[in-house]
């Protein structure tokens, strides 16, 4: 570590409440004393590595642009498939879309089948909106276009099969003109 990382970690004030990047454990034990050993979780550090790899590869700005263009497409098209989106506009987080669940529809059932038949895992609502929401992420590595073309293919699929009634196909070609246009 450098000087000022150092400096940082003497100049907590409070202890760290992360056991693995626990940076003052780590120097007491590289300092010399005897002190409590832990094995270094090797595993994350390479996974915190690799992210770090990848992000800087892409670069912060192409992140976030391609976040928001993922996010903005997901949106338009369960809109096009007649859900509504539960945060207002200008409120809404590209990585996560909340989305209310269609009147009648088992929220349960719903997820269930999209992780049994799809491998695709979507949110329960928490607290209060717990059955009245759905979030769905699109976050690092799954936010692509395919991943919003997989998502709403099939999150129709499901929903006709439990006998919501949506134009076939609208909301991919909704999410589809979404990104075109973003691509202009």
């Amino acid at each position: 570590m450098g000087p000022r990382a150092v400096q940082a970690i003497h100049q907590r004030t409070t202890k760290s409440y992360n056991f693995y990047l626990d940076l003052s454990l780590l120097e007491n034990y590289w300092g010399g004393g005897r002190v409590y050993h832990h094995t270094a979780p090797i595993i994350m550090i390479y996974a915190l590595h690799e992210a770090l790899r990848i992000l800087f590869e892409e670069g912060m700005e192409g992140r976030l642009e391609r976040h928001t263009r993922c996010g903005e497409a997901l949106q338009a098209g369960l809109k096009a498939m007649g859900l509504t989106l539960f945060a207002r506009e200008g409120y809404r987080s590209p990585p996560l879309t909340t989305v209310r669940v269609p009147e009648g529809m088992d929220d349960l059932r719903v997820r269930r089948t999209l992780l049994n038949d799809y491998g695709m895992e979507i949110g329960g609502g928490v607290g209060k909106l717990a059955g009245q929401v759905w979030r769905i992420g699109l976050m690092g590595q799954n936010a692509t276009p395919s991943s919003v073309f997989a998502c709403l293919s099939a999150l129709e699929s499901v929903l006709r099969c439990e006998g919501f009634e949506m134009s076939p196909g609208a909301g991919v070609a909704a999410a589809g003109r979404m990104l075109a246009s973003n691509d202009n």
